[in-house]
């Protein structure tokens, strides 16, 4: 490969083991730092990596988990997370994730006060929830009092949330790509640097200090054939999968298909057998063998 070539090609943010890469790196804290701050919209002293290493199920037949598990101000658990493709599980992932990092979270024999609050980032490269709003934020909340379960109590002003130490955050690039805003706000810049738009791009890194050392990141691994060998094989993994998945779907659909056909045919055998219809023309209407038909009859 020439220089030019090198030049030209650019590692996507939106592919998970470029963004672990970029963010998890040592060196990296204040561009991790700033991403948080944009999406949580909240100054943050310190962030920790603790998961900073590749998995070693990376290229195993589920493609692996890549996401950022961080530390804020010594209080707070994050994980964050760049979702590649759909696969119809996104809520249940989170939940499950943010269980795992709230039972890490808090060491055998401490107080429950004790516990940190947990927050899951997930950024999709699809659109998932049918809301309109590309940044959307999920809390525990009480559903609405039923009118039979009403004690007045005296409240004005009901509490909303169960708890305020989970927290969840969905932002859908492809709905931000839609609404197509400016690089004005810290979000805004930073969700311009993962849809990668160039024209875009060049008016966040302006902007942004931060943006434009991510930038300066990725351009160096893109420079990097190790690092674009982690990416291809990553990509190949996820392929896999994929045609993994869709090869057994599709001989699960074709033996349900088959297997229905068969019950079919049993039953409209049954219903001949009531009808006291000979054996070989029930076989030669429905296909079923003479020892199927007889087995009908013996259960019948």
């Amino acid at each position: 490969m020439n220089k030019n070539q090198q030049e030209r090609r650019k590692l996507p943010l939106t592919s998970d083991i470029v963004f672990k890469r970029v963010f998890s790196r040592e060196g990296s804290e204040d561009i991790l730092k700033a991403l948080l701050e944009a999406i949580l919209d909240k100054p943050i002293q310190e962030v920790i990596v603790k998961n900073p290493e590749l998995p070693k199920n990376l290229y195993d037949s589920k493609a692996g988990v890549l996401d950022v598990k961080v530390e804020i101000d010594k209080n707070i658990l994050c994980d964050v997370e760049m979702q590649v493709q759909d696969f119809g599980n996104i809520d249940k992932r989170s939940s499950v994730y943010m269980a795992t990092l709230e039972t890490e979270g808090i060491k055998k024999g401490e107080d429950y006060k004790q516990a940190k609050k947990v927050i899951a980032i997930n950024l999709l490269n699809f659109e998932y929830y049918k809301r309109n709003s590309y940044h959307n934020i999920a809390h525990m909340k009480f559903e609405k009092t039923k009118e039979n379960e009403y004690v007045d109590m005296g409240y004005s002003n009901e509490e909303e949330l169960a708890t305020n130490d989970l927290e969840m955050h969905f932002i859908e690039i492809p709905k931000f790509e839609k609404k197509n805003p400016e690089a004005n706000t810290k979000l805004e810049q930073w969700l311009w640097l993962l849809a990668g738009r160039e024209e875009k791009l060049e008016m966040a890194r302006k902007k942004n200090k931060e943006i434009d050392k991510a930038i300066d990141i990725i351009d160096q691994m893109s420079m990097d054939e190790k690092e674009w060998n982690l990416y291809i094989s990553r990509q190949r993994a996820i392929w896999d999968y994929n045609t993994g998945m869709r090869t057994a779907r599709e001989e699960g659909m074709k033996k349900g298909v088959e297997e229905g056909a068969k019950l079919e045919k049993l039953e409209i055998a049954r219903n001949m057998l009531k009808e006291k219809v000979d054996i070989q023309i029930i076989a030669k209407v429905t296909g079923l063998t003479k020892e199927e038909i007889e087995k009908l009859e013996e259960n019948k």
